[in-house]
């Protein structure tokens, strides 16, 4: 089966996203709200770069909008070329295990963090002027049978984020991988299955609009799997591909803050609809992607790859490593180095320092998910095996 290395490259450039809006969202909050009372250069570039295409790199938002679909998208491809069922059904049996270890050992080394007082956001917050954003993250007293509760269940049913705060999404690839297998179970090779699909995204749409992003994704996968004459078209045509790419990548990089943009090329779009416009971006700039050569080959690129490698790491180590060592090193140096230096230097080892977290997690952490799935799988044989000597 082949491998999509380029989604893959998509994933990790998501988290990137994430963890890039962090940094900046905790340091230069400016570039996130637009008002200059919260400015920390002398130039205010970063209100200017904020209402540009280069807010992209750092739309935390549209970054998640895109994991979502990049996530929904991989779910059921192996269902989908194989028309094996089964897969679906393990999928679904193996999908917490695959989640819960990494979220668990993360939200425990948190809880020491905290425990040892070591989370210097608050403090931080008053001299970046992110008081609004930064400042409230794990202010409270740790326990350890709340973080077990919120790393065992919350965070997956209801999107508990006290400890790490990016676990609101978990919901999404959780329960909302769970309502993709069944769809795929149920009708998945039903002629007429994008009409449920459609009403999967309407129910999506005006309830919760973030699990569209999952559906999305795998109305994607079912369409580039299933449909080759259609994607054969779409690939042949070369302008339509790169269209939906850049259309997407500037409908992703509409400025979080969801204000009005007048005198910015956003300013004919109206900014109450900003989660739409990333949710749609993401769509398009995955379509994008998938039919077009050139930009497979980029996101197979190493870098891309590695980051892919290390998303899922990535995306929940990066935001306590940015309130504690990131906090220190600004609070102890900028006094003497300035501002700008001080927070370009902490950039780049905070960028080491989460890289090599996340590849650690990635090799010692991960594993453990890789296992429970295992064992999963053979107890689903071992019970199948039995049915059928009976």
């Amino acid at each position: 089966m082949k491998k999509l290395d380029y989604i893959d490259g998509l994933k990790g450039m998501g988290a990137l996203m994430v963890y890039l809006c962090h940094f900046v969202f905790a340091f230069y909050y400016a570039a996130y709200t637009l008002l200059p009372e919260h400015v920390n250069t002398r130039t205010g570039v970063e209100i200017l770069i904020g209402k540009t295409p280069l807010n992209f790199f750092y739309n935390g938002n549209g970054a998640v909008c895109l994991f979502l679909v990049f996530s929904g998208f991989v779910l059921c491809l192996s269902y989908f070329r194989t028309r094996d069922r089964a897969r679906l059904k393990a999928g679904a049996l193996k999908r917490y295990f695959r989640l819960m270890p990494v979220i668990l050992a993360v939200n425990l080394l948190i809880f020491i963090l905290m425990y040892l007082g070591l989370y210097r956001n608050a403090e931080t917050a008053a001299y970046t002027k992110s008081i609004p954003w930064f400042q409230g993250f794990n202010q409270f007293e740790p326990k350890f049978l709340s973080m077990l509760s919120e790393s065992l269940l919350g965070c997956f049913v209801w999107g508990s984020n006290d400890y790490n705060g990016v676990l609101w999404t978990i919901p999404y690839l959780f329960l909302g991988a769970l309502v993709v297998y069944l769809a795929a179970y149920l009708v998945g090779e039903n002629p007429l299955r994008y009409i449920a699909y459609g009403v999967m995204i309407l129910v999506a749409f005006t309830t919760d609009i973030y699990f569209t992003g999952i559906f999305l994704g795998f109305v994607l996968c079912d369409f580039f799997s299933t449909q080759e004459r259609l994607v054969s078209l779409y690939r042949r045509s070369r302008l339509l591909p790169v269209l939906a790419f850049l259309l997407g990548f500037y409908l992703t990089s509409y400025p979080s803050i969801g204000t009005e943009q007048p005198g910015t090329i956003y300013g004919f779009l109206p900014g109450a609809y900003t989660v739409i416009y990333h949710m749609a971006g993401a769509f398009l700039l995955t379509a994008g992607a998938l039919g077009c050569g050139g930009l497979q080959w980029f996101f197979s690129r190493k870098p891309f790859l590695y980051l892919g490698k290390i998303s899922y790491s990535l995306y929940l180590l990066h935001f306590p490593v940015i309130a504690t060592f990131s906090c220190w090193f600004f609070l102890e140096f900028q006094e003497s180095m300035g501002y700008g230096l001080t927070v370009g230097i902490d950039f780049a080892l905070t960028t080491v320092l989460v890289l090599a977290l996340s590849a650690l997690s990635r090799r010692y952490l991960e594993p453990v998910g890789t296992w429970l799935e295992k064992m999963v799988e053979r107890c689903l044989s071992w019970k199948s095996n039995a049915q059928k000597s009976a």
